[in-house]
């Protein structure tokens, strides 16, 4: 509903496909809010693409990908992968063209969201908690590296998320 509400209100669109990963695939992406609210844009087509890892060693090829189509040029995709499972999802994504999914890899950029942990004075969290989250939020590692994704077609937009020490 959010995609179809927003294409109604007639942003500029771009040619190529954008990807947006998102972790939950009922919310609207950090980056693609933050996107939007910076550059005023939209791609001509976007994924919404959740990755879910499932409690068996390998998934079968053929239940791979859940497309589901949102809107003309907008879709949710959720791509499953076993514990054993080797993750590419430029590589899912492109054995998904049965779905109509079509993606050229040289017009697709992927964007990801990133949280910057910014301490704010006043009452709240312990420091010493302040400061354990933010290294465990600074040793997440690199989810493009993980997932496989073109180092060049990569964007990452950022939301500082404020914490009161």
């Amino acid at each position: 509903p959010y995609l179809a509400a927003l294409l109604a209100r007639s942003p500029v669109r771009v040619g190529g496909t954008a990807i947006f990963l998102t972790p939950n695939p009922n919310s609207v992406p950090h980056a693609l809010v933050n996107n939007l609210r910076h550059n005023r844009v939209l791609h001509e087509r976007i994924l919404f693409v959740t990755v879910v890892s499932q409690n068996v060693p390998r998934v079968p090829e053929s239940a791979r990908l859940k497309v589901t189509r949102l809107c003309p040029g907008g879709y949710q995709v959720i791509v499953n992968y076993g514990f054993k499972d080797d993750v590419d999802l430029p590589q899912a994504l492109a054995a998904g063209q049965a779905t109509g999914l079509a993606i050229n890899p040289g017009e697709t950029s992927w964007f990801l969201s990133r949280a910057v942990v910014v301490a704010t004075p006043g009452a709240g969290m312990a420091v010493w908690r302040e400061r354990l989250f933010a290294v465990m939020l600074h040793n997440v590692g690199n989810i493009a590296a993980f997932f496989k994704l073109p180092p060049d077609q990569v964007i990452e937009v950022g939301t500082q998320v404020k914490i009161q020490l």
